[in-house]
């Protein structure tokens, strides 16, 4: 057993062969590399499969053995300061590793058709497999500077993956605010870990968490500054989740392609916050103001990403502000020291969100077979509806995903997100009752999400986009004028060229375009005239099965990985499978684990949280589930008159919450007044400065030298005889003045 721990060093460098013979390959043999693109995509899922058998058999003997391994070796050694690298393996990097390895094969697989149709297909696989790298470093470090170091290359493998189409300019400027915006976090991270080196002269957690402990119970550190440090720490892990208010980027991340949302802004790299909290939680939890500080931030990231979620039009940031309410969630439980209860949520949301994820992205890589290719058309929801019949697979699971993030039993996350609430009944009455909310909300919004998407009427219509007249449904070309031209030119079958290869996991043909994902699926669209205006229009079809194969492991995952943390004997003899597995780091923070509960008590806090998920869904279904839409037309009709002149009030009302949700609270609008407003405002005045002060004194003495010198050459006649009495002159009056006024005399009165 412990010969498998020592080669565990390998696992963060078993991926990164895929990026630099890519690189390689790129700069000696271009043109082969670029035909035969297409392969890439096995040894990058080849390789990061091999990680995960590793990272599964690391799992099983933490599940068994309970046992942590710690390697270290020397990089930097001297008289005062000595700084070691290596490997940790304890269950919350194998929970992490399995979670890394098991999202990033099925993204992988995934987006092997996805960007099929990318010219950028070789440089995204590059970046995914150097992600890859770096996350698996990320969460096997041993020390904080290392933890540092993998940080930021994980921080700047998601700007290039946010910014991956950068000709596209919300593209550009995305990556951009998730930089400057992670900044600001990971400056405070790296003071944090300086400031904790100052106090304890370690950076190795163990060694640090010792030293900490023991000048704590001895009262030997200054409470204020220790408060800061730890503040600063967090810093980090509110940029890296999302947490208010750090939480602007998340949102503009999703103009990046759809897997890498599925990957890193919602099982990995948002993740890795909670993944920080949790591994510095034996530190934090010593200081009960950075606890109370850190359920504060969970709790209000909590309401504000599902408030923030309910009137968003585009698919990705829905489920993004989703992410961010379950990240807050997380961080909520390990405020609390819910350790457990915080990694159960984390592995059940990550396949659950990866679902849904994926599952939008295969919805909008249909959408784009009718719309073109605009984003703000195949990701808007509005212009959606009525996609069951189309597309039946995305859409089961896609539904199974919503039930899961809904906390609808048996699914993954009901088990999770049901232990969360009902620890914070014991934390907070307050925090709780805005999380119990909150889960209806979840509830609410998930399914707006699904029934627009899915459910109703086809919505989309081509001359509508362009901006043209209205008309009824079924009775429009979504094609416009001259559609089987346009057709036949766009998705016409393709035969191979050299712009042209197969897929590797499939057998369709597709061609490379700049930037953007084009689609053919080696197959006719359907052409359908109405009856009346004899115009024809097309529907979309399903995804390859290449994304089809990924969502149905992930249907697996969202229905079984409950299971882990669900207690089977009662009488509270054995534990679950997952409290087994965290029992080293229970122990580690000198908390007692948990006995199976009461299965009576359970199921009868269970029917509380599942009854206002009910409610939540309920009002989603009687607002946009269109079954529903004349029995609620003459309801809101009828309460209208009712309420007579009191209607303008309630609308009132309803515009606010509307416009405090679509213009995400004004926190970007307030940011971009005082922080960018503030600093553009500076900037200028630096250049007033600049141009009128300092170059002006330059520029001045520049031209007073051109006048005194243009007055000088006046004065001057060309004779030597004025030259001489000017001269003579001058040292008479100088004589005169020294000799005949008593300076002395002037000075001593005046000192």
């Amino acid at each position: 057993m412990e010969q498998t721990y020592q080669y565990a060093w390998i696992i963060p460098f078993l991926p990164l062969p895929v990026p630099m013979l890519i690189g390689v390959g790129l700069l000696l043999f271009p043109t082969a590399t670029k035909n035969l693109r297409r392969m890439w995509a096995f040894p990058s899922i080849l390789l990061l499969s091999i990680v995960m058998i590793f990272s599964t058999n690391l799992s099983i003997q933490q599940i068994n053995s309970s046992f942590i391994y710690q390697y270290v070796w020397s990089w930097t050694l001297d008289n005062d300061f000595s700084l070691e690298f290596g490997y940790l393996i304890d269950p919350l990097t194998s929970i992490m590793l399995i979670l890394i390895t098991t999202v990033g094969i099925m993204v992988l697989i995934y987006s092997d058709n996805y960007m099929a149709h990318d010219q950028g297909y070789l440089r995204f696989f590059a970046y995914m497999s150097f992600f890859s790298t770096s996350m698996l470093g990320l969460v096997t470090s041993s020390n904080l500077i290392q933890i540092y170091i993998f940080w930021e290359l994980v921080g700047m493998c998601s700007y290039l993956l946010i910014g991956f189409w950068f000709t596209r300019p919300p593209a550009a400027n995305a990556c951009q605010k998730a930089f400057v915006t992670n900044r600001v976090g990971d400056f405070g991270l790296l003071l944090g870990i300086l400031g904790f080196y100052w106090i304890t002269g370690s950076f190795e957690f163990r060694e640090l968490f010792e030293i900490f402990n023991n000048l704590i119970y001895n009262n030997e550190v200054n409470s204020p500054f220790v408060t800061l440090c730890a503040a600063l720490l967090f810093a980090g892990a509110v940029a890296k989740s999302a947490q208010f208010p750090l939480h602007v980027w998340l949102p503009d991340a999703m103009e990046g392609p759809t897997p890498i949302s599925a990957l890193i802004h919602a099982a990995t790299m948002v993740a890795a916050g909670i993944f920080l909290v949790a591994r510095l939680l034996p530190l934090f939890i010593l200081i009960p103001y950075i606890m109370n500080l850190i359920s504060l931030i969970g709790i209000i990231t909590v309401l504000l990403g599902a408030t923030l979620a309910l009137a968003q039009k585009d698919i990705k940031r829905g489920l993004a502000y989703s992410t961010m309410s379950q990240l807050g969630y997380m961080m909520l439980a390990l405020g609390m020291g819910s350790y457990r209860s915080a990694l159960f949520h984390l592995i059940t949301h990550a396949y659950s969100k990866a679902l849904l994820f994926l599952g939008s992205g295969s919805v909008i890589h249909s959408m784009e077979t009718i719309v073109g290719y605009s984003p703000d058309k195949s990701q808007n929801m509005v212009l959606m509806g009525g996609l069951t019949k189309h597309v039946p697979i995305t859409k089961t699971s896609f539904l199974l995903g919503t039930l899961s993030l809904c906390g609808i039993p048996p699914l993954a996350c009901f088990w999770s997100k049901d232990e969360i609430l009902n620890d914070s009944w014991l934390y907070s009455p307050i925090f709780a009752i805005i999380a119990w909310a909150t889960a209806g909300l979840t509830a609410f919004y998930m399914f707006r999400i699904y029934f627009l998407t899915f459910e109703g009427h086809l919505n989309y219509n081509f001359q509508n986009y362009s901006g043209s007249q209205n008309t009824p449904l079924y009775s429009i070309s979504l094609w416009g004028k001259g559609c089987s031209k346009s057709i036949n030119k766009s998705f016409r079958l393709l035969r191979m060229n050299n712009n042209e290869s197969s897929s590797f996991l499939s057998k369709t043909t597709y061609r490379s375009d700049d930037n953007v994902r084009k689609r053919n699926r080696g197959r006719p669209f359907i052409n359908i005239v109405h009856f009346d205006h004899k115009k024809p229009y097309s529907y979309p079809y399903e995804s390859d099965n290449t994304m089809l194969f990924p969502l149905l492991v992930l249907v697996l995952f969202t229905l079984f990985v409950g299971i882990l943390g669900i207690p089977f004997n009662q009488e509270g003899t054995d534990l679950d499978i997952l409290s087994k597995w965290l029992a080293p780091s229970i122990n580690l923070l000198h908390q007692k684990l948990k006995d199976s509960p009461d299965w009576y008590e359970f199921f009868k806090d269970a029917i509380f949280s599942v009854s206002i998920a009910y409610f939540g869904i309920f009002v989603a279904s009687f607002l946009y589930k269109p079954i529903y839409s004349s029995f609620k037309n003459f309801y809101l009709i009828n309460l209208f008159v009712k309420i007579g002149p009191k209607r303008r009030y309630w609308d009132k009302i309803l515009n606010v919450l509307y416009d405090w949700s679509y213009n995400r609270a004004y926190i970007d609008a307030f940011y971009t007044t005082s922080f960018a407003g503030a600093i553009r405002g500076v900037a200028q005045l630096t250049h007033f400065f600049d141009r009128r002060v300092i170059d002006g004194i330059t520029n001045g003495v520049g031209v007073m030298s051109f006048f005194v010198g243009e007055g000088i050459k006046y004065v001057g006649g060309g004779r030597i005889s004025s030259y001489l009495f000017l001269y003579f002159s001058c040292v008479s009056i100088f004589l005169l003045v020294y000799f005949f006024i008593p300076f002395d005399i002037i000075f001593e009165s005046f000192i």
